[in-house]
């Protein structure tokens, strides 16, 4: 990395504010003006390339589903909205952690069947998965051996299911499909009773004692959160990305005051994260490691959720976020039109980003049908428009009103972003362009006529283009200087 980026770099402050509801409550803002660049070559090299695939598949999965509720929050005693709880155990919060933990011994997917989830991925244009293996309220998707709160124990009817690791069972099917391979994982886990201690009742998201008081029950903790990360990065074939969640598990000395909910954090969380990387990295070299929220050389690329940067920022970035409306499984979804979410892709690409899109599995272990069709429309526009995403970087100026600019080597790609049933028109101007350009729309083969003019070269779209596009989300031009 050059000197002057990483100046540039240092000088470079961005506050990026949530959306409200539930989607605040992992956190409200972030600053990602002290951005680390990786040290190790291997990392650098990894990151090179998650940074050239551009869009994932991110899963949350759990006993939650079987409720179709929010993924952990309801357990969390905090007066948010996220945490209010439903249903005939909600008046106490101990019954109601005892049934919600109970989701074990009737939690049994048996539609589960990956293979389809991965070609379904593929086929949309996704490139790499980030997979739950463990959320907040500790349950394990994956065969842990610190732990009997998991899907493999004998507790959970899916166990005696040949395929019940399903993380694993998850990781092998995308490999195969020539995926990334990227581990969600919770630092805190409020079933441990480490971390939330049954003689020190929870008031909020945080450990339930002051581990500085209990310093041996902490390092208890800190041993079994190596241990199972450990179990994942030995027993799980290639992993490329350890995705950690949980940003209030942190040391003091990364508390940034500024920021409201981090002054919320009441004691050092301190899980020696160096400890964990380095163990990482010994069984996957290059993997990144991503510690959200946590600025500093854990956080490999940082991790907007369910928003978008204003503007381009010159760090790796991804944006995580819903395609319907919620994170976890809920029985009736909103999904989002296939038409908004190419568009979300195109948008965050020009400004540097990658796109992170959740689908929840329900307790059958399947996605709403709905999920599927819309992966088979981003695909569609993906097979043709492709090369405008995938292996770019982004050209300024990067976004200007509905246009948003790419390139790879020689080539420019302008790509506009039409409003619900703006109509294709006979011209368009591509403002700034030598009037030498070669302009062609991906999807047509031949050349478009061009005339120059002061505001721009002027493209005409022939009657049959202008047809074609009228369904499209985006509008792809691109453009080769002769």
């Amino acid at each position: 990395m050059h000197k002057s980026f990483t100046n540039r770099l240092a000088c470079f402050i961005l506050l990026l504010t949530w959306s409200s509801g539930a989607l605040a409550q992992q956190h409200a803002e972030q600053n990602h003006g002290h951005y680390v660049v990786p040290k190790d070559s291997l990392v650098r090299q990894k990151l090179a390339q998650w940074q050239d695939i551009k869009f994932g598949l991110l899963m949350h999965w759990g006993t939650y589903s079987t409720w179709g509720i929010v993924e952990s929050w309801s357990l969390c005693p905090e007066d948010e909205g996220w945490c209010e709880r439903h249903g005939p155990y909600s008046a106490n919060w101990y019954e109601y952690k005892q049934a919600y933990e109970n989701l074990q011994t009737t939690f049994n997917p048996v539609k589960f069947n990956p293979e389809r989830w991965a070609a379904a991925a593929k086929d949309a244009g996704m490139k790499y998965v980030v997979f739950t293996t463990k959320h907040h309220d500790g349950f394990c998707m994956f065969d842990t051996k610190q732990t009997d709160y998991k899907i493999t124990s004998s507790k959970t009817p899916f166990s005696s299911n040949p395929r019940s690791n399903v993380a694993k069972e998850i990781f092998g099917a995308f490999r195969n499909q020539n995926f990334m391979v990227g581990a969600y994982f919770s630092k805190p886990d409020w079933n441990t009773p480490s971390y939330w201690d049954p003689y020190f009742p929870p008031k909020d998201r945080n450990v339930s004692y002051a581990p500085k008081k209990y310093p041996e029950r902490w390092q208890k903790f800190k041993d079994f959160t190596y241990n199972q990360i450990q179990e994942l990065m030995t027993g799980y074939g290639k992993i490329d990305i350890l995705w950690l969640d949980g940003g209030w598990v942190r040391p003091a000395n990364t508390i940034d005051s500024t920021i409201s909910w981090q002054r919320t954090i009441p004691y050092d969380q301190d899980i020696d994260m160096a400890r964990i990387a380095r163990m990482g990295r010994s069984h996957q070299p290059g993997l990144l490691v991503v510690d959200r929220t946590v600025t500093g050389e854990f956080e490999n690329y940082v991790t907007p959720e369910q928003s978008i940067p204003d503007a381009y920022l010159p760090i790796p970035w991804e944006s995580c976020m819903t395609m319907g409306d919620s994170w976890s499984y809920i029985p009736k979804e909103n999904f989002k039109s296939s038409r908004k979410l190419v568009q979300t892709l195109v948008d965050i690409v020009a400004k540097n980003g990658n796109l992170l899109l959740n689908i929840a599995p329900g307790p059958d272990g399947e996605w709403h049908e709905e999920a599927y069709s819309r992966l088979q429309e981003i695909g569609a526009w993906l097979r043709v428009n492709g090369e405008s995403i995938y292996g770019t970087k982004p050209v300024a100026p990067y976004r200007q009103k509905q246009w948003a600019f790419t390139g790879n080597g020689k080539a420019t790609y302008q790509t506009y972003l039409p409003a619900e049933g703006e109509t294709p028109p006979a011209t368009i101007t591509l403002a700034g362009v030598s009037p030498k350009t070669v302009v062609t729309l991906l999807g047509y083969s031949k050349p478009l006529k061009t005339r120059s003019t002061p505001e721009g070269l002027v493209v005409s779209l022939p009657e049959s283009v202008r047809q074609s596009l009228a369904s499209q989300p985006a509008w792809v031009f691109k453009r080769v200087d002769r």
